[in-house]
């Protein structure tokens, strides 16, 4: 197995979190032996983006919803004077999974609640900071940033401006040695995948028909491999309840270890390592890694028999282009917890406390099986069907180094 470092520029710090993560990312493909639907909008059209922000954007606001010693903020009294903001990572609001995902939340809040909104689309790791730093400048009520990678930009964001609320989905804030940092003003959204990816895996076990399946990451993060982790999981307990031996390529739970392209924006990189998957017999991959899923979608797509299972959104409904290789998909609510929250703001109850999407409460879960319904048995569904409520009601526990 042959290792590529990671060869964005990213903040030091970050850098440092990732290489303590083990994020060395690695092309060489490694294997292992061992839903309620999402609230959260779809669609496949692509979304408007502002390019840059300044300091003279149309709109008045107050001086942001100041915050208390316990975590709450007031907000203005007049929704229309509220204004929510949003910074995606670079793989832009288009991205058909998660940065798409926290647009349509903030859209349908401004829909519902009258509020006007900003949005800014980064076009590189090193526009993080300015762009939310741009977005303070516009008298942002309430700053969004989209994706684990932003984590450092959001929270000196928020240590520096006090009076301006912020939310950041799928990483909580940490200081220079990693340990976890509470902020009076910023408000994580995070997702315990690993519940329904665990569904997904047991599922890509049951579906294989050649006995081989497969998953890779974007980069090696935390909110990344807590799919991985319960993907693995879900193709073991499927062996172990079936005396199966279904193989998984592209990641090793117990060693931390995997395929991973590098980064979310390389479609080419997807296809590449999907490409190497199916040359080894996998006939379903759940690639997590945004845009990059739609080169493995791609290759899928080349080769004969190959499923896909998408993350994030139901993507047969946001990569549409290739609804009909979709088995499934592991659905975080983002939408749906980029819409509560900004609502609780407007309403005057912003706090600070972590948002944690799981199958009980409908953060994450399974999307349907669309065009695969009649061919998934009814046995397996009603196995599912059973590990779920098992998730929900505590009795089956997905254990993970990398849950919320």
């Amino acid at each position: 197995m042959h290792n590529h470092l990671l060869t964005k520029e990213y903040p030091v710090r970050r850098v440092m979190k990732l290489a303590a993560l083990g994020a060395a990312a690695t092309l060489a493909l490694s294997a292992c032996g061992e839903a309620p639907e999402d609230d959260s909008p779809g669609g496949t059209s692509a979304v408007e983006t502002t390019d840059e922000t300044t300091d003279d954007a149309a709109g008045e606001t107050d001086d942001g919803a100041a915050t208390s010693d316990g975590g709450e903020s007031s907000a203005p009294a007049d929704a229309a004077d509220f204004k929510a903001c949003m910074v995606s990572d670079a793989g832009g609001f288009d991205d058909q999974s998660f940065n798409q995902s926290g647009k349509e939340g903030m859209d349908a809040a401004a829909e519902e609640l009258g509020i006007e909104t900003v949005e800014v689309e980064s076009q590189a790791d090193t526009d993080y900071a300015n762009n939310v730093n741009g977005l303070v400048a516009q008298d942002c009520n309430l700053v969004i940033g989209v994706g684990f990678l932003l984590e450092d930009a959001v929270q000196a964001g928020a240590e520096a401006n006090p009076e301006t609320n912020f939310a950041l989905i799928d990483s909580s804030f940490s200081d220079e040695s990693f340990a976890p940092v509470e902020l009076d003003n910023a408000k994580p959204l995070l997702f315990n995948t690993a519940e329904a990816s665990f569904l997904a895996g047991y599922l890509a076990g049951g579906m294989s028909e050649t006995g081989t399946v497969a998953t890779f990451g974007g980069i090696q993060i935390p909110s990344v491999a807590i799919f991985m982790d319960g993907f693995a999981d879900g193709v073991a307990k499927y062996n172990e309840d079936n005396g199966a031996d279904v193989q998984l390529l592209g990641w090793d739970k117990e060693g931390q270890t995997g395929s991973f392209s590098g980064d979310f924006d390389n479609q080419s990189q997807g296809q590449t390592l999907t490409e190497q998957f199916i040359a080894q017999g996998a006939d379903i991959i759940m690639p997590v890694a945004g845009p990059v899923g739609l080169g493995a979608a791609a290759a899928a797509e080349s080769a004969d028999g190959v499923r896909i299972i998408w993350v994030d959104s139901d993507g047969f409904l946001t990569a549409s282009d290739y609804s009909s290789l979709m088995l499934t998909s592991v659905m975080k609510g983002i939408g749906a917890a980029v819409e509560t929250t900004i609502t609780e703001s407007v309403e005057g109850g912003f706090t600070n406390e972590p948002y944690v999407g799981t199958l009980e409460n409908d953060g994450v879960g399974l999307a349907p099986f669309h065009d695969f319904e009649d061919e998934v048995p009814q046995e397996l569904k009603d196995q599912l069907a059973a590990y779920e409520e098992q998730i929900i009601s505590g009795e089956l526990v997905i254990d993970t180094p990398n849950a919320p």
